[in-house]
């Protein structure tokens, strides 16, 4: 069966309407880099699609955190999309380098071996490729 391939727009509603999980990778990621549920969901309200991974029916969203006037921090916000009325956040990261595309093995990658900063710096060596 050939997923449907979904987009921020048609989920966004989804989110508004409470109709979402935010997954314990995420949670963890809150805790340890000091961001809010809140956040993410700011981020997501005026994010964009980074990348769309289809055969995982999930996304990659670039969003920002807003502290006042003058200062944005981009968040990273993983969604899944696999039932039909509902939003699984993955998880949520503050990134490096925030509009670099993540191929689907290493996000899944990322999503395996993150337990710390040293980790996830393997996972993403700064090299291209």
């Amino acid at each position: 069966m050939v997923a449907k391939l979904r987009r921020l727009n048609e989920l966004l509603p989804l989110i508004e309407a409470g109709r979402y999980r935010l997954g314990p990778h995420a949670a963890r990621h809150m805790l340890q880099e000091g961001f809010v549920e809140k956040d993410v969901l700011s981020a997501l309200k005026w994010g964009r699609e980074l990348a769309l991974y289809p055969e995982d029916e999930r996304m990659l969203v670039l969003g920002y955190m807003i502290f006042g006037a003058r200062l944005r921090l981009p968040l990273h916000v993983v969604l899944e999309f696999q039932k039909p009325r509902w939003v699984d956040i993955i998880t949520a990261f503050i990134p490096e380098r925030p509009h670099r595309v993540y191929s689907r093995a290493r996000l899944a990658a990322l999503l395996h071996f993150d337990g710390g900063r040293e980790e996830v710096q393997w996972a993403f060596p700064d090299a291209a490729g």
